[in-house]
């Protein structure tokens, strides 16, 4: 049975689409911009928009009784691949601060991301590992 995830701990849609979606074993979450929910606003630097990101995903993962640890896939837009280094040092620090391993992992660049974001992450994420 299909289950949509919606949490006011994270971003709402900006789209016709859900925060995530839970199909029992599997959870795929929606790629998450760096909107920071208390602001509504997004930071301007690379690694500060990371770690919003992934503050955004952490969160949907709690609504559907997930963890970091649960991840098994990510991919990682950046509108500039000069990030990488960067949002590969906070992306490594969320995972082990998180006591997660290292998913599979793919990285693009992009021509644009909504609302001129930096990054934006999405993931897969199994129940009960």
């Amino acid at each position: 049975m299909v289950k949509i995830i919606n949490t006011e701990n994270a971003p709402a849609a900006i789209g016709p689409y859900v925060q995530a979606v839970d199909l029992g074993q599997l959870l795929f979450v929606s790629g998450q911009i760096p909107i920071d929910i208390k602001t509504g606003s997004m930071p301007s630097d690379i690694s500060d928009q990371t770690r919003q990101s992934l503050a955004n995903i952490k969160a949907i993962l709690l609504a559907a009784g997930c963890e970091p640890a649960n991840i098994i896939k990510t991919t990682v837009f950046l509108a500039d691949l000069n990030d990488f280094t960067a949002v590969n040092a906070v992306y490594e620090q969320f995972f082990r601060e998180n006591n997660a391993s290292f998913p599979a992992r793919s990285c693009v660049e992009v021509a644009r991301i909504p609302r001129d974001a930096k990054v934006e992450i999405e993931v897969i994420a199994v129940k009960n590992p």
